[in-house]
């Protein structure tokens, strides 16, 4: 009572059982040997009223096996008489201490569930709506599903309303993005290593799909994985197992696997970086994510979500848009997609000086779009392949100006991998 816990004392078993169904009792402090019942016997009692009740079984009779029938039965923790108090004290904080993360724990994966479940993704349009219809309907399947779509459609939001939707939304959820990682890791990464396995290798790794067991592994961008780990990842689909990279023990790989990409695989196929067989096993659901220009009904919405989260983040008080700016919105192209158009309204929030939006309040990019007119005839010059390339390093040009020569920003706007934005600049000789 001195250390400010409510106490509630009973000298009979039986008794004790009925307090534990009147009132909320976290933890029960009892004896070994008692009339009535046993100890063991009341923790068993209490368990089936109640298994979020935690019993510590305190005894003079400190024997191995009556503590092995306590613990196997669910006791928290045993303590041996004369009590010492002070590791009684530290035992209860434990235990209280322990309760009170797996009761976070509990509210954080509900939280987790409600904000990535389907109901969570704002959507309007009849396009996403066949999106969300075949999301739903594989998500209580063990099916490995593929989600294709530009950059900043939405495809890792797709993959964990999948997953909380599916039995395995109690299991980890666990990302690998394939172009962030060089080549040389990947493999690493994706199946874990041995302690000693290469240089620099000075302890035993976890891969991602040990981490990910009896859950969901999402490979996102995998269409930046290499040819000769596409092999091994294609084994691991084939057959469920893997091996650590430097290890010969093969390990069960529990996982379901949504990969996603923004690349064209079937045309990697015809190009010989992409492996058909691999593609065929990624590809036993498709989603395709339309571009946010192709379902502009869901434009407002988002901007109203994102309009009170950066309010709210900047202390600001946004009403709303106006219409001039709202239409130049509706009409934005939006190469960067939902991730574009966050970043406008989180700018515009940032730089507001009244209570709404203003046009005056976003981007130049999007205010000023250039016109297709004001290309000069030159430019229309030449094959259609000089044409397109002239195309490329325009947008290239201009994306990396916009980000400030960014290349990761770059490569988010302009919708490729930074890879194939790095491959690009090397191609036309850019900087």
């Amino acid at each position: 009572s001195k250390q400010g816990y409510r106490v509630l004392k009973s000298s009979r078993p039986l008794r004790a059982l009925e307090i534990a169904g009147e009132e909320a009792v976290d933890i029960v402090l009892s004896d070994f040997r008692m009339p009535e019942m046993s100890g063991v016997e009341l923790l068993a009692a209490l368990k089936r009223r109640n298994p979020g009740i935690e019993v510590i079984i305190m005894t003079a009779y400190g024997s191995v096996e009556s503590a092995i029938e306590a613990m196997k039965l669910g006791a928290a923790d045993y303590i041996t008489k004369p009590v010492d108090l002070h590791r009684l004290q530290i035992m209860i904080r434990n235990i209280l201490e322990r309760k009170q993360l797996i009761s976070e724990n509990r509210l954080l994966r509900t939280q987790l569930s409600e904000r990535f479940a389907f109901q969570g993704i704002i959507s309007q349009s009849s396009t996403m709506a066949q999106v969300m219809n075949i999301a739903g309907r594989v998500a209580s399947s063990n099916a490995t599903v593929l989600v294709t779509g530009e950059t900043g459609t939405g495809k890792e939001l797709i993959a964990k309303a999948v997953h909380f939707a599916s039995s395995r939304r109690e299991q980890p959820f666990i990302v690998v993005n394939c172009a962030a990682l060089p080549e040389t890791l990947l493999e690493s990464e994706l199946f874990g290593h041995e302690k000693g396995a290469f240089t620099g290798a000075d302890r035993l790794r976890r891969g991602r799909f040990e981490m990910a067991a009896g859950g969901t592994l999402f490979i996102d961008e995998v269409g930046e994985i290499p040819l000769s780990l596409q092999v091994k990842l294609l084994r691991v689909l084939q057959e469920k197992t893997y091996e650590r990279v430097g290890s010969s023990t093969s390990l069960v790989a529990d996982v379901r696997i949504v990969a996603a990409t923004n690349r064209d695989l079937e045309s990697m196929i015809s190009e010989g970086s992409f492996r058909p067989d691999l593609y065929y096993r990624l590809n036993v659901v498709s989603i395709r994510i339309p571009p946010l220009r192709d379902r502009r009904d869901d434009i407002p919405p988002l901007i109203d979500l994102f309009l009170q989260r950066f309010s709210n983040e900047n202390g600001k008080r946004i009403t709303g848009i106006s219409r001039e700016a709202m239409d130049v919105l509706m009409k934005y192209s939006y190469p960067g997609n939902i991730r574009e158009l966050e970043n406008i309204v989180q700018q515009s929030v940032v730089l507001s000086r009244s209570s709404t939006i203003t046009r005056d309040d976003l981007p130049i990019r999007v205010s000023e779009p250039p016109h297709p007119e004001a290309c000069g005839k030159d430019e229309m010059q030449g094959t259609f392949t000089e044409k397109v390339e002239a195309f490329e390093q325009a947008m290239i040009l201009g994306a990396m100006k916009a980000t400030g020569n960014v290349q990761t920003r770059a490569a988010e706007l302009l919708g490729i991998s930074e890879r194939h934005l790095r491959y690009k600049l090397k191609k036309y000789g850019l900087k």
